[in-house]
């Protein structure tokens, strides 16, 4: 990019500014699926002690939903559910989170966002935290999804043995998923 906005302060920019940087904004948001993939495959060969490294983790969990016959949208938050554990390792589920809120609907975004504490069910008690964590949520509206979430494809997805789709089947549904926001702030922007 040669041409470049010329303020030093947002307050200052103008309609001619921002008809230099929104398009260089959308070449970067059609990227976005891009990105994102390449970030997931950083999870590969990082076991972490577990069974299975987090990519075949997050690929078995998508695998599953897949299989089950989930709809796309559930199927990209299978299996981007755990893409933040290389950057927030003490908060991963709110960078899936905010990775997918403006692309899924409101009762997927919550069960990302929530999904370790109900995984918590399963391990919390060996590591002296309440297992027990997830009921603080018994009342919400989305409670029930999340935990069979969790039961049916995030708790049973570390099995070295088990099908386990490659990235590529996936590829398709992210690029759908990213192509146009649902919920955001830029969604009317974008439309016009």
């Amino acid at each position: 990019m040669n041409d470049r906005a010329q303020f030093t302060r947002m307050d200052q920019s103008t309609q001619q500014d921002w008809a230099l940087i929104v398009p260089e904004a959308m070449k970067m948001a059609r990227s976005l699926p891009d990105r994102v993939l390449e970030h997931l495959k950083l999870l590969d060969g990082d076991y972490g002690g577990f069974p299975v490294d987090r990519l075949t983790h997050s690929l078995q969990t998508a695998t599953l939903a897949m299989k089950a016959g989930r709809d796309e949208e559930y199927i990209v938050c299978a299996l981007l559910h755990d893409i933040g554990d290389t950057l927030g390792s003490y908060n991963h589920p709110d960078i899936a989170a905010a990775i997918l809120k403006p692309f899924v609907s409101e009762a997927n975004h919550w069960m990302i966002q929530n999904h370790g504490i109900f995984q918590g069910y399963n391990f919390f008690h060996h590591i002296g935290l309440n297992r027990d964590m997830r009921d603080m949520f018994a009342s919400h509206p989305h409670y029930e999804r999340t935990a069979e979430f969790i039961a049916l494809y995030d708790n049973p997805a570390f099995d070295p043995q088990a099908e386990t789709f490659p990235l590529s089947t996936f590829e398709p549904l992210v690029r759908r998923l990213m192509a146009a926001p649902k919920n955001s702030v830029y969604k009317a922007a974008l439309e016009a």
